[in-house]
């Protein structure tokens, strides 16, 4: 994958690509799509042959979605596994769908699914401390762009409570 950033990282050769992924087949189609001087499209179309993302047939140029494929699984990294004591499969697949290296993708919309990842967020919380509200909402923005919206579902659900701005964990799962 790194090579095929390596090639797209070039302006030509990246819109040369783009025309050929389009749809573009004869060299004259591919500049016209491209922008890009004839001349300059042969150097980047060969350039991309010789990386293998592009193949000649004929007069025609075709991309090589196998190849891309193929260096995709390849260097596919597999989503983290969420193994923590009394964790159960649904639960871990919950995670799995909206962490990505320990932030989430996206609050979920559906509250069963919500829960899962609300429960996840206040272990981060230590039982029987008490959080102002500047470090709750640091704690939550390793989370999520959007820690006014997790410090509310927090509450809102049990998993926190608050009084005149100061926050502690009153609810969720325990690992022991």
């Amino acid at each position: 994958m790194a090579e095929l950033w390596g090639l797209l990282a070039d302006e030509d050769r990246l819109r040369v690509f783009a025309a050929v992924s389009l749809g573009a087949r004869s060299l004259v189609d591919v500049a016209a799509a491209s922008g890009v001087e004839a001349r300059l499209a042969v150097k980047a179309l060969k350039r991309l042959e010789r990386g293998g993302v592009v193949a000649r047939s004929g007069n025609d140029w075709e991309l090589r979605r196998d190849v891309i494929a193929a260096e995709a699984r390849r260097t596919a990294v597999a989503p983290a596994v969420y193994e923590e004591e009394g964790l159960d499969a649904a639960a871990a697949s919950v995670l799995r769908a909206f962490l990505r290296d320990g932030r989430l993708t996206t609050i979920p919309a559906t509250r069963s699914k919500r829960l899962v990842v609300l429960d996840h967020i206040a272990k981060v919380f230590d039982i029987g401390a008490r959080y102002p509200e500047r470090d709750v909402d640091a704690l939550l923005r390793a989370f999520h762009p959007d820690h006014a919206a997790l410090r509310r579902y927090l509450v809102d659900e049990g998993f926190l409570s608050r009084e005149g701005g100061v926050y502690w964990r009153s609810g969720g799962s325990v690992v022991v």
